[in-house]
């Protein structure tokens, strides 16, 4: 039985399955004046520390220098923080980061997790807890009924089905209020009101509301007077959204459906199921059937629910859910059928992928806008009816021109962004499942060849990718070796080395180690299927005509026979630098560090980088990856 389990902090899951030693006879280091190492292998196949070392090998001939291992004590440092039931205070009048370092003491430090892992509780009994916590907060479950709720969950678009769901009904002059994770940035990215993230006067006001509201109410024989990080903000967006009086709230499950702590919700006005797929298996199960059954756990009595459309497994068990409980479950019709007899819809996503979520988005602000006896909700067409698992199919619909204009308005950071900048180009998708990478290589590719124009130089592509949680980054790694990358470059989820100045991107749920092991891992793993891949494409359905020039290959790489060297830096920050080489007007960090490019293949490339005509930047692979590039190309979302 799973159980409901996000005291994830921002930087994601915190399961790590990374080997105790990465390294084989042939590596090799190489030291600047300095003193900071920058590891590699013999051959195509490297790893940038700079700054930061790395574990120090048994091999005496490997010399860790005393700067490094300092280095090392200091991130070190700015991860040992208090525990979950810690509560800092200062004696001046607490600001907006106090708030996130309090905040941040929920998350479940490393040692603490793996205790936990040990003696899982009841899952139903986690729920029950999250119902005490909101008593203690000074609600009941019967409050959240005024918030009008719209309920989404699912493996993959769940987020960008809330984004257009949330935007189409803002477009109607509704109040909205908006909670969704991970954040990318900021921590207040999570709640919104009318779209925008609540201010950070806002989120200091109520966070210490509500803590010290949960101080003073804590029971005496218990040691645990503070839920964890994800049940925290959770009450806290419920808090703000009725204090804002919002018209309606949108609010995205955490992981799963039945046990996640936004299951408290007892009658929320329709519910939503985006794609199904593998994923936080060590959590729902190991079967797409398994975790369909956690995500049907939201269904409630009498309470219309949409799906799109799943494989037929899946979906046998949603319609059994609700059945069972008397839920009546819809499929959504393709957004072809919405388009039919009108213009085409134009979405602020991008990616084929999108029109999916659009479609149950579409549905789920009509049937919203239906129960609460609203107007405008689109003239019915005829349609014929469904006879997929005799399950009934949803409106067939033209959309009013405030849908249209609120999925044209969509606006949803980390999601199919292209960021262009001088000769570089990043191209940003959070993908994290082997179906959304490989809607995210589809993605990438059609986005290249929209943008291909004649140019007389060369260009590189660069694939800049970390991966967490129990997610098998040899599946993901394996869809993207299509896209004919010249550099495969990993790192941590750290902005900096240290993030001791930034509190939305501290993170006690991991270790060092942790996160290097786990990037070395991935390292490999490219390396082994760099030397494995034979076939020009695995993606028939994207690839083109023979006849077409070059394909999407670089000018000068021929298929079967393309070659990727590989990087590894310890954090986003440095791996932007070399990336990048000052050619980014908007990132401008003041010098690269000492030993970036002391390693032959991260001198060589850059070099190659400073002379391309075209840089394509593809980060993906974690929404917390993305998160710490935006933070660092976009400094005006840390404002």
């Amino acid at each position: 039985m799973a159980r409901e389990n996000r005291d994830d902090g921002p930087l994601g899951p915190p399961v790590f399955r990374c080997p105790q030693e990465i390294k084989s006879r042939n590596d090799e280091c190489v030291h600047d004046v300095q003193g900071s190492p920058v590891w590699g292998k013999a051959g195509r196949t490297s790893l940038s520390f700079a700054p930061l070392g790395c574990r120090k090998p048994r091999d005496e001939r490997y010399q860790v220098s005393g700067n490094l291992l300092a280095e090392k004590v200091q991130w070190e440092a700015t991860m040992e923080q208090p525990g979950p039931s810690a509560s800092p205070f200062s004696a001046k009048t607490p600001s907006f980061q106090d708030a996130v370092r309090t905040l941040n003491t929920l998350q479940t430090n490393a040692g603490y997790l793996e205790q936990v892992k040990r003696q899982r509780g009841d899952p139903q009994t986690q729920l029950e807890a999250m119902k005490l916590y909101l008593a203690r907060s000074g609600l009941q479950v019967e409050d959240l009924d005024q918030l009008n709720i719209i309920h989404v969950t699912g493996t993959k678009g769940k987020g960008s089905t809330c984004a257009f769901t949330e935007r189409i009904l803002r477009s109607y002059g509704l109040k909205t209020g908006f909670f969704s994770s991970p954040h990318l940035v900021q921590v207040r990215e999570r709640i919104r009101i009318n779209g925008q993230p609540i201010s950070p006067e806002l989120f200091t006001k109520h966070f210490w509301h509500l803590y010290h509201r949960l101080e003073e109410t804590k029971d005496s024989n218990s040691c645990v007077s503070m839920p964890a990080y994800f049940r925290f903000l959770t009450l806290m967006a419920f808090h703000i959204f009725l204090q804002e009086k919002v018209d309606l709230a949108v609010v995205e499950v955490g992981i799963g459906g039945a046990y996640d702590c936004t299951n408290i919700i007892r009658k929320p006005v329709v519910c939503g199921i985006s794609s199904l797929g593998l994923d936080h298996t060590s959590l729902l199960g190991d079967t797409v059937e398994e975790i369909a059954w956690q995500k049907g756990g939201i269904f409630k009595r009498g309470v219309p629910a949409f799906t799109v459309l799943q494989p037929d497994g899946p979906l046998a068990v949603l319609q059994d859910r609700a059945r069972k409980i008397s839920c009546p479950l819809y499929l959504c019709p393709p957004l072809e059928a919405l388009e039919e007899g009108g213009p085409p819809l134009a979405l602020g996503l991008e990616g084929e992928h999108q029109r999916s979520n659009a479609a149950l988005a579409l549905q789920l602000a009509r049937c919203w806008l239906q129960q609460k006896n609203h107007q405008g909700l689109g003239e019915l067409k005829v349609s014929r009816p469904s006879v997929l698992w005799q399950m009934p199919l949803a409106p067939v619909f033209q959309p009013t021109s405030h849908m249209r204009h609120g999925l044209r308005d969509t606006e949803w950071l980390g999601r199919t962004q292209v960021l262009r900048r001088g000769p570089l180009t990043w191209y940003l998708d959070g993908a994290h499942t082997a179906s959304s990478v490989q809607a995210c290589v589809r993605w990438f590719r059609q986005a290249l060849l929209r943008g291909r124009v004649p140019r007389r130089g060369p260009e590189v592509r660069v694939l800049l990718f970390n991966s967490t949680g129990d997610r098998d980054p040899v599946a993901l790694l394996k869809l993207l070796q299509p896209c004919q990358f010249d550099y495969a470059v990993f790192c941590p989820n750290l902005t900096e080395v240290s993030s001791a100045g930034n509190a939305d991107q501290q993170n006690f749920m991991v270790t060092l180690d942790q996160v290097l092991l786990r990037c070395l891992a991935h390292q490999q793993h490219w390396s082994h299927l760099n030397e494995e891949h034979a076939s020009p494409n695995l993606w028939s359905p994207t690839s083109l005509e023979p006849g077409e020039p070059t394909s999407l290959l670089l000018a000068s790489h021929q298929p079967h026979t393309h070659s990727t060297s590989s990087l590894v830096f310890s954090c986003i920050s440095h791996a932007l630098q070399w990336i990048s080489q000052g050619r980014d007007p908007v990132f401008q960090p003041p010098s690269p560090p000492q030993g970036l490019l002391a390693h032959p293949v991260a001198g060589s490339g850059a070099s190659l980088l400073r002379d391309a005509v075209a840089i394509h930047v593809l980060v993906t692979g974690s929404l917390h990856l993305v998160g710490g590039v935006l933070k660092l190309l976009e400094p005006a979302l840390s404002q």
